[in-house]
């Protein structure tokens, strides 16, 4: 059912309060406009937030083609060589597919995942979309459930999209902690007031009154990337958008502390 290593048990371990939330475009591991392969450095990167939950958009499975041509090319998928031994547990959800491999969203996780779906959102043929749903086995008294998200370029499609996420949200549990982040590339500022419906709120407009500037990367001005929760608090919302995230996507990452 899930990539990931196996389950371990949390039934005897102390509830845990918070979690260290990070989420970011990956760019496919190369620099915006494609001009460097980048993903050990971004790994490295990733690996010194010390997130517990990392959430991953455009997140290559396989490319054969890009493999023959770089020579740090890993050989393991991009989300289990990000995950390498610090995340035990990742799940995948693949959206897009074309002749040299594939990419999708994908969620790395320091506790179990006992349970994952990655629901196809794609509205015609052009642009492949997906929402990867995880049940964690966080040690407490409810499971958490985290939605990776990367909604599409067009207006329209987006609230096609954001409809069919609340109504994944409406299957949850009403009282288990929910978080969804991702690419959101809702630059008209539409989703908070959607989401809301669902009990949710954003964490950078709750600390800071708006959603943070994300892309691009080196001179952030459209708010695309987003993080909200639902059952849980947030504190200390970062956008990391100086070096060396400025030099590691097209897409500056967000993170957070949520209590649980």
């Amino acid at each position: 059912m899930t990539d990931a290593l196996p389950i371990l048990t949390v039934d005897s371990a102390p509830a845990v309060q918070q979690l260290r939330v990070l989420t970011i475009n990956t760019h496919k591991g190369f620099t915006a406009l494609n001009r460097r392969f980048i993903l050990p450095e971004l790994r490295e990167a990733v690996r010194a937030t010390g997130a517990d939950l990392v959430f991953l958009q455009e997140v290559l499975g396989t490319h054969q083609r890009h493999a023959r041509r770089h020579r740090n090319w890993p050989d393991t998928p991009h989300y289990e060589f990000l995950a390498d031994s610090m995340w035990p547990q990742f799940a995948y959800g693949r959206n897009a597919v074309y002749p040299d491999g594939d990419h999708g969203n994908a969620l790395l996780s320091k506790f179990p995942i006992s349970h994952y779906e990655n629901l196809d959102v794609s509205i015609g043929v052009v642009e492949q979309r997906g929402l990867l749903h995880c049940v964690l086995q966080v040690p407490g008294p409810h499971e958490v459930h985290a939605v990776c998200v990367h909604l599409g370029l067009r207006e329209h499609h987006r609230q096609q999209q954001l409809r069919l996420l609340c109504r994944l949200l409406e299957g949850m549990p009403a009282d288990a902690p929910v978080i969804v982040a991702g690419d959101f590339n809702d630059w008209r500022l539409r989703a908070s007031a959607i989401l809301a419906e669902q009990g949710l709120h954003e964490v950078f407009a709750s600390d800071l009154g708006e959603p943070a500037k994300s892309f691009p990367a080196r001179w952030p001005l459209l708010r695309l990337d987003r993080i909200y929760v639902r059952n849980a608090s947030s504190h200390g919302p970062t956008v990391l958008s100086t070096r060396p995230w400025s030099h590691l996507s097209d897409h500056a990452p967000l993170a957070v502390e949520v209590h649980l």
